[in-house]
């Protein structure tokens, strides 16, 4: 899609959807008032962290709205920063200014806006900090490392009164929330089961060797609230997921979209029981976190969510790769990683399908629905500037990734997990809950409201 059209696109989806924290903010900062964060363009003014991929391309996505620009770019890797910075030329006639330290960004009285999409470690203490300093945040999934990073997010909102969007960018696709509404209007009758899948040939990440930190890259800052580790070669940028100590493994990296549309179609907030198997079958290598998983969600007596995870296995479940079906008393609907969803009755016949003819890359690491993800954007600048409802907002960002975190601690500790349903906590086990409902964080770097 070239650039006119790309307009054109933005465009008409604007018409049709309508300083206590984490290593400190840096010492010249001073709280800017809510009322005035329009820049002099009318355009919101935008910091992204994090742009090495998926950053990258939101970068992009941002600077080609008509509504905001690109002012700063902060990244660990100095070669992120002058990759995304060319790239944003193509988008926004401003030149954005390079930060290593996004820090200093927030340091700034005219961001409005930090994207958050630098690895899950980073996710709620950058969004804390930002808060902090006056900012508003897209917070790319999941909104957490750990389920107390989402309850301080969640504080963090109802003190500073800011606006946080998840980037769960579904809940903002229209033929997808036409699916969910059908779940919602008894189309499929009574609905009680929502099973949630995500497939992919990913390869072996080997064993790693220590080495000496490449010149390119602020390891130490990289690394930010967690306790320090040694670099090695196979660790960035992308296999971290894989690594209990900096990520959340492919429940949090892809189950949490899925399970998110789940627990929005059956209308579910906080679970009674969390069940998970799995583990590492496929390589021996230094992956820690599961590459074949399942999670067994329950709600009271009467509804369920399950999500398998196979990392290394690509075979399609329903026909696609990733996908939710929802099971109800007189057919079933299903929304796979596309802008659609197919109705079925109770034989499996075929009784409708909603399709959008636009493309969907769901294997792509980056950007697979730029167009479609421009929609949440702009769901998020209304929420900023006229007050608007978010489709993601940060309470229920926690609650979707809640329940992923909750399959993980149950895998991990190797039991099954009794829920309290007014808050998600783990009842009668004070151990579990010490080890894993938050995490150590290094010395100076702890969140805090």
């Amino acid at each position: 899609m070239n650039n006119n059209s790309r307009r054109d696109f933005i465009k008409k989806t604007l018409i049709a959807s309508a300083a206590i924290g984490v290593g400190g903010v840096l010492p010249a900062f001073s709280a800017k008032s809510y009322n005035n964060i329009i820049g002099a363009n009318n355009k919101l003014r935008i910091s992204m962290m994090g742009v090495n991929a998926r950053g990258n391309a939101l970068a992009q996505n941002f600077a080609a709205q008509p509504n905001s620009e690109i002012i700063h770019v902060c990244d660990v890797d100095s070669r992120a920063i002058d990759k995304c910075i060319k790239g944003l030329t193509k988008y926004q006639q401003a030149t954005a200014t390079g930060f290593a330290d996004f820090r200093k960004s927030l340091e700034s009285k005219d961001v409005d806006v930090l994207v958050v999409a630098a690895p899950d470690h980073w996710h709620a203490p950058a969004a804390i900090l930002a808060s902090q300093a006056g900012k508003h945040v897209y917070l790319e999934k999941p909104c957490g490392h750990n389920p107390r990073e989402g309850e301080l997010l969640i504080n963090a909102v109802n003190k500073h009164k800011n606006v946080i969007q998840m980037g769960n960018q579904r809940r903002s696709w229209p033929n997808v929330v036409k699916g969910i509404q059908e779940v919602h209007n008894g189309t499929i009758g009574k609905v009680f089961y929502a099973k949630t899948w995500y497939a992919n040939n990913r390869p072996s990440i080997g064993v790693g060797k220590k080495i000496a930190v490449p010149e390119w890259l602020d390891f130490d800052l990289w690394q930010g609230p967690a306790p320090r580790r040694d670099f090695q070669d196979n660790l960035i940028h992308y296999n971290w997921h894989w690594f209990w100590h900096w990520g959340t493994g492919e429940a949090l990296n892809n189950g949490t979209h899925m399970v998110d549309l789940a627990r929005w179609g059956l209308q579910v907030d906080y679970p009674t029981r969390v069940s998970s198997n799995g583990g590492r079958y496929a390589y021996q290598d230094d992956w820690e976190t599961p590459d074949t998983q399942v999670i067994s969600i329950e709600f009271g007596p009467d509804k369920l969510i399950t999500w398998e995870g196979r990392s290394c296995n690509g075979t399609p479940t329903e026909g696609s790769n990733v996908g939710v079906m929802f099971y109800g008393t007189n057919g079933s609907l299903q929304i796979d990683g596309a802008n659609s969803y197919k109705i079925f009755d109770v034989k499996g016949k075929l009784v409708k399908e909603v399709k959008d003819s636009g493309p969907i890359n769901t294997a792509s690491l980056t950007s697979p629905s730029q167009q479609l993800d421009a929609i949440h954007i702009q769901n998020m600048f209304s929420a900023i500037n006229n007050g608007g409802n978010l489709n993601s907002d940060i309470i229920s960002g926690h609650q979707s990734t809640l329940l992923v975190q909750l399959g993980n601690i149950a895998l991990r500790s190797g039991k099954q997990l009794e829920i309290d349903p007014s808050n998600g906590h783990i009842r009668n086990d004070k151990k579990i809950m010490q080890e894993f409902w938050s995490r150590e964080y290094a010395k100076g770097w702890e969140p805090k409201i």
